[in-house]
């Protein structure tokens, strides 16, 4: 299944074929974000953005958009609430794991709500493959993701012990739309927010994009090979805000780590939040500073891709995440797309001005604001760059 994410969906050249597809869909939602601002309405940034890269994701995976707000303004809610409820119940302290005896008694009820909440995505998904199957006559020669599991793989090669039950690929699905959306929104809503409380560098990441790209027209994906301090934001957001905070490994063999033995089949878990603030791998490590990644600064020659352990959101070695090069792609583009088309301001609140941007975090298998991102927005481009969204 690794094999055929990275062949089909998640490789280098792959990602360069959908690039028209993911600029269609920020285009659209800086659309809606314009539509918003015109009217003073508020944004509610994780609904925004989980509508948005499920699109993309369901784009890539299944040749067509699953949420479309002028027809069903409800889906996105619904699959973002299931999402939400997977990882909600995933995190909790769960005594039959650790008691295997009384697993069977389920005595928090904790499985039984993991069986429905993993019923209603189940049932999600078979409307969106039912929907996937009638349009099947308009893909002949040019199968994506989803037909070639259907079809057994790249060459057709599986056997029948190997052949892939409906159960996998939904199971399948079910991991590329989570980690495809959950885990790019909950970083860009970071970024966001961490921009949102740091004016100076909001305003030098802004000076940056104005400066090459210029205010009359949106950020493009092949913008950002020329934005060195956009880069370094989206690593800062990484080192700070790793969407998955705690990554599990389990020991294959018997090993030996800083002195401690470690017995075959144990489980670790790697506190990859923990590493990002470590004072001994960073200068002021809760300080946000995109500076430390740019030429001359000590994180100058670290990157996100697993071979330095200091940065590791994405994991390291063999499982490194398979998503990780569209998990970069996605994060780097949208954050530079928001920051340079829109300004950005809190709600007011009560008699205060301005809400302050609050930081306080919610753990679980990702990293969550524990009071999502909700602002006002305001347009900063010229009009001819928004009409052509």
């Amino acid at each position: 299944m690794r094999r055929l994410s990275s062949h089909y969906m998640l490789g280098a050249k792959v990602l360069q074929g959908w690039t028209d597809v993911r600029e269609q869909e920020i285009r659209l939602m800086v659309r809606d974000i314009h539509v918003a601002s015109n009217r003073g309405l508020p944004v509610a940034v994780p609904d925004m953005l989980s509508c948005s890269l499920a699109n993309i994701m369901s784009q890539m995976a299944l040749s067509m958009r699953v949420f479309m707000p002028e027809e069903d303004p409800e889906l996105s809610n619904r699959f973002k609430h299931i999402v939400e409820e997977l990882l909600e119940l995933a995190r909790l302290f769960n005594v039959g794991d650790f008691i295997p005896a009384v697993a069977f008694m389920d005595l928090q009820g904790i499985e039984g709500r993991m069986r429905r909440a993993h019923d209603k995505f189940d049932r999600f998904l078979d409307e969106m493959i039912e929907r996937h199957t009638a349009t099947a006559h308009d893909r002949v020669g040019k199968p994506d993701f989803l037909d070639m599991l259907m079809a057994g793989g790249c060459d057709g090669d599986y056997s029948d012990d190997q052949s892939l039950s409906p159960m996998n690929i939904k199971g399948l699905l079910l991991d590329l739309f989570i980690a495809g959306t959950d885990t790019a929104s909950s970083t860009i809503e970071w970024a966001l927010s961490e921009l949102m409380l740091n004016p100076r560098i909001l305003s030098r990441a802004r000076e940056e994009m104005d400066r090459t790209i210029g205010r009359d027209r949106l950020l493009r994906e092949s913008d950002l090979p020329n934005l060195p301090y956009l880069r370094a934001v989206w690593k800062e957001t990484l080192r700070k805000h790793p969407s998955t905070p705690l990554i599990p490994r389990l020991a294959a063999k018997n090993c030996q780590v800083e002195g401690y033995d470690i017995p075959r089949g144990t489980r670790l878990t790697v506190n990859v939040w923990a590493i990002g603030r470590d004072p001994e791998a960073w200068e002021d490590p809760l300080v946000f500073l995109p500076e430390r990644f740019l030429g001359g600064g000590k994180g100058s020659e670290i990157g996100p891709w697993g071979t330095d352990f200091e940065l590791i959101p994405f994991g390291a070695g063999r499982r490194v995440c398979a998503g990780m090069r569209l998990g970069m792609v996605l994060v780097e583009y949208v954050v530079g797309t928001l920051v340079h088309a829109f300004k950005w301001r809190m709600l007011p609140v009560a008699a205060v001005e301005a809400a302050e941007v609050n930081m306080e975090e919610r753990f679980g298998l990702t990293l969550q604001k524990a009071v999502p991102l909700s602002a006002i927005t305001s347009p900063r481009l010229f009009p001819s760059a928004y009409e052509k969204s």
